[in-house]
């Protein structure tokens, strides 16, 4: 059974709220961000709550008392793009299952074919067989971080952001316009 977020905050034994640990203080100052990047990958508030508690739970092992560490920060960020990309690819291999099993029923007609390669499943599928560091790169950014704050993730100089943000685009059109429309 999974562990619940409530969790990660603690209690006294009496029951009584306790003063904050350092890892409760972290983890209500970076759980809105997390999840706000979460959402911007999977696309859906039930899923990104879940990427942000497994990446909470993983942070806490690694940073028991994380208070004021950009390095945790960061950590907690890149994590939440890589955790989601692994929810995505897992999503998009049970679809492909799925859609395997169904092989018998017709084919989409030409409206509903429009619709997906218009759709943000597409670009998310686009952004999954991307490179880690463009998908990063541009799930930071468009997620409403400074590029200050991304390259302070990312651990590079803020002057590569912009360049990395411009080949990382270039390669999700490119994806985009290659991805077969089934």
């Amino acid at each position: 059974m999974r562990t619940e977020v409530g969790e990660l905050v603690e209690q006294a034994p009496d029951g009584q709220r306790s003063a904050p640990s350092g890892f409760e203080r972290f983890f209500r100052a970076n759980y809105p961000v997390v999840e706000h990047i979460a959402r911007g990958v999977v696309g859906d508030s039930h899923a990104a709550q879940d990427v942000a508690q497994d990446v909470f739970i993983a942070a806490q092992r690694r940073f028991p008392e994380p208070d004021g560490s950009a390095h945790a920060t960061a950590w907690v960020r890149i994590a939440a793009v890589h955790t989601g990309l692994n929810a995505v690819r897992s999503r998009r291999r049970r679809e492909q299952r799925h859609l395997r099993a169904e092989s018998a029923i017709a084919p989409p007609g030409p409206d509903e074919l429009a619709i997906e390669r218009v759709s943000q499943q597409e670009v998310r599928r686009a952004l999954a067989r991307l490179p880690r560091r463009a998908t990063t790169v541009l799930v930071l950014r468009y997620s409403g971080l400074s590029y200050s704050e991304v390259s302070e993730a990312m651990g590079v100089g803020v002057g590569q952001i912009g360049t990395m943000l411009r080949r990382a685009e270039a390669a999700l059109r490119k994806e985009i316009e290659r991805a077969p429309h089934s």
